[in-house]
Parts: structure tokens; C-alpha cells; sequence
């Protein structure tokens, strides 16, 4: 049985990317699967920018609240999930919409990922300790030792993937490197998927849109939704959950490691820092439609034109 291609939106934070694949849900009768890493822990919801049922639309959304914050939650998680909701999806006679801006889990599901050990958190935990006492930097000398193909990629306070790296080698003897020449296949492998990626072609217009999506995120209440995490016993600031732009530096304000302002800033700064992040691996991404949200003239479009040309492009790609 042959199925209409799968549609998948992805651009930067603050890019539009809800209000498009709602609007494009209602038009190809289609449900929607959140492709973001912040979104699948509950109680992550202002700082997410988690879709309010309002904005839902009526639209059923997947693969959102589906993890407390104190769980690890991996790219092969996302793909093997998303694969199943989208199975489920196409069973009831709708069309798949992935929308988000976690490129990982768009790599990993779309293009295939490599094979990797399940996640050690008694390995972790003593990575977490040592660097507490060493600092990341000498971290990023060990791993160099055992795999200086992967530490030549990553800077020496990349905790995240240092640890992650490190993690791998001290769990199964065998390096990163080692362990990615052993892909999966990806989605595209094996059927169409339209992929669409919507942004401002100036980047100053996203980054004002970021500075009004913050400033919004403060006014509805983004640090008591930090200070509830923050008296859970079982989080800390290193887990993935609480890593995400915003929490974590309302985390270290709340730990008193900056003020009010100096907090402020540095969420400003990460969050545009994450947008150009996504906006490198969008430029390298394969068969992407550019949906640039400006006119000609350097005005903005119309939402009802961007959804137009979205749906103009997925038409004509079907045919």
C-alpha cells in the first residue's frame, strides 16, 4: 500500500514552526509529531514553548510529555517512538507531520544513526563527579586518549557530549568513533518525506523574534516554573531536562550563580546561540525547501501566504 509522503517542518527556535504545522494538519488532515527535545518531559512547559491546547487546535500532537524531567531521554528513543507514532498515524487514515527544531532527532530518524550501547547512569554519575573535580577540560583529555577521532570534534566544556563519549568507551571498550561506522537506516531509506524548513532569510528579524518569545516566557511565569523543578531532590541542572535553553540558566539564578540580569542575558544569548546552531545543520541539510518567512522587498509575509506556499510545495512534490 502506497502512502502520501510524509511532511516534516523544521527551522530555528522562534522560526514558527507550531502555528505552520497546525495550520498544515488542518489542510492535509494530518496529526503532528513534536521533534523536540525539551518538549517530551512534563513539567517543561512556558520555557518550551509547549502548545497550549488553544494553539493545538484540535490537532492531536505526539511524543510531548511523555518523560519526567529526571529521565534520559536518546535520539534512538525519538526514532524508535516516532517511527511507531507514525505507523499509528497512517492506521487511522491521517498523514504524518514531524515539526520541531531538535536536529538530532531529525538526523536520527530521518537519515539513520549510528549503533550505540543503551546509557550507563551508574558510568555517568562517576563522569559527572570526576569532571566536578577536574573540570571538563582534563574530561576532554582523557577522552582524547582513548578516542581522538571524537575529541577532535567536540571543545573541551562540551560536558554533554564529552561525557556521553567517555560513557561509551568505559560501558563497552570500544570508542565512539568505532561505534558509529555501524549505521542505521533512516526514514528517507525507505519512503518520501517532504522536508520543509521555515526562517527569516535576516537574521535580525529572528532574533527579535526570540527577544519577544523570552521576554513572554518571563512575563508568564518562567521562573516559578523553574523553582518548581528546582526543589525536586532528583533533578540537577546537569540532567538533558534541565540542560535546555532558558531552564538552565533560571536554574543557576535560582542557585544564586548569577542575578536577575546577568541571567536574563545569558538566556538572550544561549537561545540565539541554539538558532544558529540549528540554522548551520539546516544549510548542510539534504533536499530541503527553503520557506523564507520575508518578501522580496524585505517585508514579512502573511502567515496565510506561508501556509500557501507550504502547501504549494507539498502538492507539488507529490505529484
Amino acid at each position: 500500500m502506497s502512502h502520501a509522503p510524509i511532511l516534516a517542518l523544521l527551522g530555528p527556535t522562534a522560526s514558527g514552526k507550531t502555528a505552520l504545522a497546525v495550520a498544515l494538519a488542518k489542510a492535509l488532515d494530518g496529526e503532528i509529531i513534536s521533534v523536540d527535545s525539551a518538549l517530551v518531559y512534563r513539567g517543561l512547559n512556558i520555557g518550551a514553548a509547549k502548545p497550549s491546547d488553544d494553539e493545538k487546535q484540535g490537532i492531536a500532537h505526539h511524543l510531548i510529555d511523555i518523560r519526567d524531567p529526571a529521565q534520559h531521554y536518546s535520539a534512538a528513543d525519538f526514532s524508535r517512538d516516532a517511527q511507531a507514532a507514525i505507523d499509528a498515524i497512517r492506521a487511522r487514515g491521517k498523514l504524518p507531520i514531524l515539526a520541531g527544531g531538535t536536529m538530532l532527532y531529525f538526523k536520527a530518524l530521518l537519515q539513520g544513526m549510528n549503533a550505540m550501547p543503551e546509557a550507563n547512569l551508574e558510568i555517568r554519575e562517576q563522569i559527572e563527579k570526576e569532571a566536578q573535580q577536574l573540570g571538563w577540560p582534563a574530561m576532554h583529555k582523557q577522552l582524547a586518549e582513548v578516542d581522538a577521532k571524537t575529541a577532535a570534534k567536540l571543545h573541551p566544556n562540551h560536558s554533554q557530549r564529552i561525557s556521553r563519549a567517555l560513557e561509551v568507551w568505559r560501558s563497552s571498550g570500544k570508542s565512539m568513533s568505532q561505534w558509529q561506522q555501524g549505521e542505521t537506516q533512516g526514514l528517507l531509506k525507505r519512503e518520501a518525506v517532504v522536508q520543509m524548513a521555515i526562517a527569516p532569510r535576516d537574521r535580525s528579524v529572528l532574533h527579535e523574534r526570540i527577544n519577544l518569545r523570552l521576554e513572554n516566557m518571563f512575563a508568564q511565569g518562567l521562573i516559578a516554573e523553574v523553582e518548581a523543578l528546582h526543589r525536586r531532590e532528583d533533578l540537577n541542572v546537569e540532567l538533558p531536562s534541565m540542560r535546555s535553553v532558558g531552564y538552565r540558566q533560571v536554574w543557576l539564578y535560582l542557585d544564586k550563580l548569577y542575578d536577575y540580569e546577568t541571567m536574563r542575558h545569558k538566556a538572550l544569548v544561549a537561545t540565539r546561540q541554539l538558532a544558529k546552531r540549528q540554522l548551520t545543520w539546516l544549510r548542510s541539510w539534504p533536499d530541503l525547501h527553503w520557506l523564507d518567512t520575508m518578501t522580496k522587498e524585505g517585508a514579512l509575509c502573511t502567515f496565510d501566504e506561508i501556509v500557501r506556499r507550504s502547501l504549494s510545495i507539498y502538492d507539488k512534490s507529490t505529484l
